[in-house]
């Protein structure tokens, strides 16, 4: 069911495609013009004082906005906008586009961490890169990184990691570095030694997607646990790695933690969404 549209008579009536993004000082835009965005009810009286020069996203009667949530456009779940509680707004989190009649998802938040295994890493001699780039494609998809660490390649040192945030209700637990063939690439093993599941499909098309970068992507250890109420998974350990890793499997990746939280039926419903 199509149930957004965008009201915007700052901008002259409606717009059948609009871009969304913020300018140098941080201010929300739409098509440049400097304009907030916020969300009315199908049905309201958008004439309002409160909805006079804003972008008014307007969602069916039964569409909750949870604390923190996002709204989620487009077919591939591309999150664009995140709410604002204490200001009835939304904040842009990706730039893009939203059209009229555009397909829309109210998220709730993914409570998420990001661990990153390497030696160097840990001792301060190498710059981590691959950790940041998986905590900003994760926020692309709705999730709020709570923690992060870097430990070295040692399988006590990943295992005490997972068990802390498995036990702090942490929903997704991302991983980068010891996917490899080196005998310090531990982080597979590791994770398969506290494990209650496994979850093959995660590694599985990782190595089938990125055989479109390169022809050694079947190497790759990356693997998917499951630990009490946490999705653990892992990836390679380069920031290019770890990214396209990361979009091979974004498919599936809410789907399965609220399958696994039992998010699918509370506020954050999204009716289908589970791609």
């Amino acid at each position: 069911m199509r149930i957004l549209r965008l009201w915007a008579p700052s901008l002259i009536g409606d717009h059948t495609l609009c871009y969304i993004h913020t300018n140098r000082e941080g201010m929300t835009c739409i098509n440049e013009v400097e304009i907030p965005v916020k969300f009315a009810r199908a049905g309201e009286n958008l004439d309002g004082e409160e909805y006079a020069g804003a972008m008014t996203v307007v969602l069916p009667p039964e569409a909750e906005i949870c604390d923190g949530g996002f709204l989620a456009v487009g077919e591939r779940g591309d999150t664009l906008l995140r709410w604002q509680g204490e200001s009835a707004s939304f904040k842009v989190c990706t730039a893009g586009f939203l059209g009229v009649s555009e397909r829309a998802q109210i998220w709730s938040p993914i409570r998420t961490a990001v661990l990153t295994v390497s030696d160097k890493g840990s001792r301060g001699e190498r710059v981590d890169t691959a950790g940041p780039e998986l905590e900003r494609l994760a926020f692309a998809q709705g999730c709020v990184t709570e923690d992060r660490k870097i430990v070295p390649d040692d399988p006590e040192e990943i295992c005490g990691a997972v068990r802390e945030w498995a036990e702090r209700g942490i929903s997704l637990i991302l991983i980068t570095g010891g996917t490899g063939l080196s005998p310090r690439d531990n982080t597979p093993e590791a994770l398969l030694s506290i494990a209650d599941k496994v979850v093959p499909g995660f590694g599985e098309m990782m190595r089938i997607e990125t055989l479109k970068y390169t022809p050694r992507s079947f190497l790759t250890r990356s693997v998917a646990v499951i630990k009490d109420r946490s999705l653990i998974i892992a990836f390679p350990g380069s920031k290019r790695g770890a990214g396209q890793c990361f979009e091979a499997v974004t498919g599936g990746l809410r789907h399965a933690v609220e399958t696994l939280t039992g998010g699918a039926t509370e506020c954050g419903n999204h009716g289908g969404g589970g791609r």
